[in-house]
């Protein structure tokens, strides 16, 4: 490591990390003077924080959802638009535009997609007489997650699909040549060839996207005029730590909820390692 980039690590990823745990046992408001507490935020916030395990379930079903289908998705996108046709390349380029929109414009599009009486969702059901799915999708505690998350994929799927297209493009040509001589079909090639070979590029598809999903505070803000949603149903870590830094004033808190959200995005991240990566170093 080049001295600029230690230089660059120390003063904007280390510091900044060790200052928060130093936040994280102090009890302070951000104006008196902070005051000691040692674990004290820790063991409040595990032991009498209902919130919190609301939140963390929240984020952990969010998360959940997100990965799964927009790695999903995103790979099979990318699968059939593999090939650099002109066809191709113009729904490459269709599906990858949502992601250069700003999160507060996906946010206000979707608002009014979803907006109970005159959004195009809720038309759509109603004149094909599908009314009993036409739901006040973010003002119900029992939709708005989901709602939400099918925008998040939306959002971020033509970003990861072209991720996956640039790592099937590095899959040798001779791999499928030799599985279609032996008789293979479409099914057997991806499955035996295409989904083993791109696993390093699905690691990297699947650790980010767990990122992005606990980093949708702006989506949400958006979609639900607020950052808890209904009955806290779209509260998740990043809308959790505003509500306690800005409306509650307690920073020490708030550090204290941010390591516990980063010990989380680590672990989910190890095991998708141990799921995935192990399978395909085998």
């Amino acid at each position: 490591m080049g001295l600029p980039a230690l230089v660059l690590f120390l003063a904007f990823y280390l510091y900044p990390a060790l200052q928060n745990l130093q936040f994280a046992t102090r009890r302070w408001d951000g104006i008196t003077e902070p005051e000691f507490v040692g674990f004290r935020n820790f063991t409040n916030l595990l032991t009498n924080d209902d919130l919190f395990y609301k939140t963390l379930g929240n984020n952990l079903e969010f998360t959940f959802l997100v990965v799964i289908f927009q790695t999903i998705f995103a790979l099979l996108f990318a699968v059939y638009l593999v090939n650099n046709s002109k066809v191709n390349i113009a729904l490459r380029t269709l599906y990858f535009f949502p992601t250069i929109l700003s999160s507060v414009s996906v946010g206000m599009i979707w608002l009014f997609l979803y907006d109970p009486n005159f959004g195009a969702i809720n038309l759509f059901f109603n004149k094909i007489g599908l009314n009993f799915l036409a739901l006040n999708w973010l003002g119900d505690e029992k939709s708005a997650l989901y709602a939400i998350a099918f925008t998040q994929v939306w959002f971020h799927t033509g970003q990861m699909m072209v991720v996956y297209i640039a790592g099937l493009q590095q899959i040798p040509k001779e791999l499928y040549e030799a599985a279609e001589v032996d008789g293979a079909s479409r099914w057997k090639q991806f499955r035996n060839v295409t989904w083993p070979m791109a696993m390093p590029t699905t690691l990297v598809v699947m650790a980010y996207t767990t990122i992005q999903s606990f980093r949708a505070f702006d989506l949400i803000m958006v979609m639900t005029n607020s950052t808890a949603g209904p009955n806290n149903s779209t509260n998740i870590f990043s809308t959790l730590i505003y509500l306690t830094l800005f409306n509650e004033l307690r920073l020490g808190y708030a550090a204290a909820q941010t390591i516990f959200m980063v010990i989380v995005m680590i672990l989910i991240t190890w095991l998708q390692r141990q799921t995935f990566g192990k399978r395909y170093e085998k």
